[in-house]
């Protein structure tokens, strides 16, 4: 039986999953972050100002989709920012109406620019949010946004100063951020499949995807080689292009993840995984054991465009990392046996 792992109808959409604007501490417009990546093939953002939820939907309409959203941060203290470790959580709502801020205090976490939006969030009578730097909070932080309806994912590992014993702990998130290019444009090392798998294979976090993201500020000018922007991005597979439609597909893993390479199918047939891609010079497969396959070829300088990979039963998982000549990589979600085998 074939199993299409990435819906065989619909349509590709480029998304940038994690974004600041002039609401918090981004240098451009929510209106002017929308024109230049709608200029370079972009049709979604995730608008994730640090912990402000706000209406974004003025700026949707039949070629763009805006996603409300907000990221959390909590972290080590007391000592300088720049030394502390932390963890950051962007939460997307799945309902363009649902606009109540969850996690939140009254009096405090709210800084920067973004305090200005204070008396437009929308609150309930929950309780004031202490955050504390501790797996148990985190893992709290991410269960609620993901019981109050957001599409959790935790974000750049390498940035945040966070190692295994850190994020092997955390639950309840929907993705992690294998590519955060704001960061590794940056010098981090936010390019991580090793995390993704330490996760995967070592981790609590059970069954979870992979996003690439830019955490674009736009500090330096769109056409600089500093920009941090247009580097990392989500390709999502809807049949439409609306706010539920691009949710829902979020949700069942409809999408992967890329700094540049493209996907065209992934269909699991015949215990394979096979995939089609734009011209690559590897394309590697991962499993969660010690077992790997590679498709190269043979003549040096020659692309392949197509790839397969026999699934055995004690694999756990299997993934996909596209790598193209210019040393880009594309990368899918993992994708476990025991969901493969299943009818």
């Amino acid at each position: 039986m074939k199993k299409y792992l990435l819906p065989e109808n619909g349509q590709f959409y480029k998304a940038n999953l994690h974004c600041h604007t002039t609401v918090s501490d981004g240098k451009l417009t929510p209106e002017q972050v929308k024109k230049a990546y709608m200029d370079h093939g972009y049709s979604i953002v995730a608008y994730t100002d640090h912990n402000v939820l706000l209406d974004h939907q003025d700026l949707t309409d039949e070629n763009f989709v805006a996603l409300n959203g907000f990221e959390i941060d909590l972290g080590e203290g007391p000592m300088p920012d720049r030394e502390r470790k932390c963890c950051h959580i962007c939460m997307v709502a799945l309902s363009p109406d649902n606009l109540t801020q969850v996690c939140y205090h009254r009096e405090k976490y709210v800084w920067g620019n973004a305090a200005n939006y204070r008396p437009q969030l929308k609150v309930d009578d929950s309780p004031d949010f202490e955050r504390r730097y501790t797996a148990e909070c985190i893992n709290e932080v991410m269960k609620t946004g993901r019981e109050k309806g957001f599409f959790v994912t935790y974000n750049h590992p390498a940035w945040s100063f966070e190692t295994y014993p850190d994020y092997t702990a955390y639950q309840n998130m929907h993705a992690m951020e294998i590519v955060n290019y704001g960061c590794f444009n940056a010098g981090y090392n936010d390019y991580a499949p090793e995390v993704y798998d330490e996760m995967l294979r070592y981790g609590k976090c059970g069954k979870i995807y992979c996003v690439a993201t830019d955490d674009n500020h736009n500090g330096a000018p769109l056409t600089s080689m500093r920009c941090d922007s247009f580097g990392g991005f989500t390709m999502i597979k809807t049949d439409k292009l609306d706010y539920k439609s691009i949710t829902d597909a979020l949700v069942k893993g409809n999408f992967y993840a890329s700094q540049g390479p493209k996907i065209y199918s992934l269909v699991y047939e015949d215990r394979k995984l096979k995939i089609e891609t734009s011209d690559a010079e590897s394309i590697f497969f991962t499993t969660g054991k010690r077992r790997t396959g590679v498709v190269q070829n043979s003549v040096m300088g020659d692309t392949v465009n197509y790839g397969e990979f026999e699934v055995r039963d004690t694999d756990i998982y299997v993934r996909v990392t596209v790598v193209s000549k210019d040393g880009k990589h594309a990368c899918t979600n993992a994708y476990f046996v025991d969901d493969l085998l299943k009818d």
